[in-house]
């Protein structure tokens, strides 16, 4: 443990370039930008979103507790409520230069994850496994755009043995600004679908925004690959043409460096046997999935690049769980019985929404009652986008989905092409679904709930929680 505050007065006026008005007096431990959730001392950068500008809520920051308030703009109020450190331009810039401060202070190890699907769940379970060898820091929640990036590397402790970030992106050219910041040792790709879609032409354009991460590895850095996926030949000519010779591969694949040899799937873990790099290992993932299995090949080929305990970080994985909104299961009282719910309301693409119906299949095997969907719209799939919902009928049925609750107008065009015995309830929004579906249910059902985050799945979660008490979280 550091004796040291995180960020010194003189670290930050270096990285920043800013003057301050008035005095720091607060050990600065943490760095926020959101003013709902100030610890005592964190620096609070007043960053301009696109429906806010933090500049209106620096008053409250420092009067929660901030050490200090990163601003371009200064006002007599905000001077009156404590320390603040006026920047040239967007504070954003500030933030940016910070983290790269941070990342050149830290000697430790940093791992990039970035994919198609995978990426939070995948630096969950990073931090799980590396936090077994050392000190291990990562961004507690998605943070893995223009403004998350900067944001976990200016909260890397220099002291930190490791150092997991996941880089994402949406449209072309996104990543190699983030990847150039964060200088990682080790970068995944966990995959390639058809997320985003609607801003590419084809998936090779995916791939090929995707391969950006690769500009960002330090010299001698390995790359590690899916060796399942149809763009795995691609991403290897890339990563050898950005100068990386230690490329590895994970899969099923019988030529993979970390080959899946056997996977026992359960309704809340997997049981997985491997060959790491010429080591059989066998562990409990306590994270359920297929695709969840897969992706730990990913992390322990990490460990095994990194050079830390791989036994341990196998061990570790046991502990791994969903991140929110990613497949978490939970037991919700109903009348004399409960009902299974899959929380899958974070994100999806079509890959995505395959994987969380196959998990409901998995989960749903001990249990009498129906197997429910209740989906939104998968959305940023542009031209693509009827023919992908359409397209999940077949895996509907190879789920054994009994009832499917749809909502949008992309999802209408699933519910036309399901068989009528399967239709519950369409509607032009995640709202107007609820009544229904808390009306439906039964003891012994089970649900997952899963559409893009615009498409507002999340509320119907939180809804069936309100309305049916927790019963357990099965572990």
């Amino acid at each position: 443990m550091a004796d040291r505050a995180l960020w010194t007065v003189q670290e930050l006026l270096a990285a920043t370039g800013g003057t301050l008005h008035g005095h720091i007096t607060k050990a600065m431990n943490g760095i926020s930008i959101d003013s709902r959730a100030i610890a005592q001392g964190d620096i609070f950068v007043a960053i301009k979103g696109d429906t806010h500008d933090g500049h209106s809520f620096v008053t409250k920051a420092l009067q929660a507790g901030a050490g200090v308030a990163i601003v371009s703009q200064v006002g007599d109020e905000m001077k009156s409520a404590g320390a603040i450190l006026q920047v040239a331009g967007d504070p954003l810039r500030g933030l940016e230069n910070m983290g790269r401060a941070a990342r050149s202070w830290n000697k430790g190890k940093s791992i990039a994850v970035t994919g198609s699907v995978g990426k939070t769940s995948t630096k969950e379970m990073l931090r799980v496994a590396f936090a077994a060898s050392g000190e291990t820091h990562a961004s507690t929640a998605s943070f893995n755009n223009h403004w998350g990036v900067p944001l976990t590397l200016a909260r890397f402790p220099r002291h930190a043995a490791f150092g997991i970030f996941e880089v994402g992106m949406n449209h072309p050219g996104e990543i190699t600004p983030l990847v150039k910041m964060v200088q990682p040792h080790i970068a995944i790709i966990t995959t390639i679908a058809a997320s985003h879609l609607g801003h590419f032409k084809s998936m090779e354009e995916i791939a090929e925004a995707k391969a950006e991460i690769f500009s960002g590895i330090v010299p001698g850095g390995a790359a590690i690959l899916n060796r399942d996926s149809a763009h795995f030949d691609f991403l290897r000519e890339r990563a050898k043409a950005a100068g990386i010779s230690s490329i590895i591969s994970f899969g099923k694949h019988e030529k993979a460096d970390v080959r899946l040899k056997q996977l026992a799937l359960h309704s809340t873990c997997c049981c997985i046997s491997a060959d790491v790099m010429g080591e059989d290992v066998t562990f409990k993932l306590g994270t359920p999935g297929a695709h969840m299995a897969l992706n730990s090949l990913s992390v322990l080929a990490a460990v095994r690049c990194a050079g830390a305990d791989l036994a341990r970080a196998a061990l570790a994985l046991a502990h791994a769980q969903p991140a929110k909104g990613r497949g978490g299961q939970e037991l919700l009282s109903l009348g004399k019985g409960n009902v299974l719910l899959l929380d899958e309301s974070y994100n999806a693409n079509p890959e995505s929404m395959t994987a969380a119906l196959q998990l409901l299949a998995t989960a749903a095997k001990a249990r009498k009652g129906r197997r429910i969907a209740v989906l939104g719209d998968m959305l940023e799939l542009g031209q693509f986008s009827v023919g992908l919902h359409k397209g999940l009928a077949n895996t509907l049925d190879e789920a054994g989905i009994d009832r499917l609750y749809a909502a949008g107008p992309m999802m209408k065009h699933l519910w036309d092409a399901v068989p009528e015995a399967k239709r519950a309830t369409y509607a032009e929004t995640s709202a107007a679904l609820l009544e229904t579906l808390l009306r439906d249910l039964a003891a012994g059902d089970s649900v997952v709930v899963k559409g893009s985050l615009g498409s507002k799945m999340g509320p119907l979660v939180e809804a069936l929680r309100k309305q049916f008490p927790l019963e357990k979280k099965e572990t």
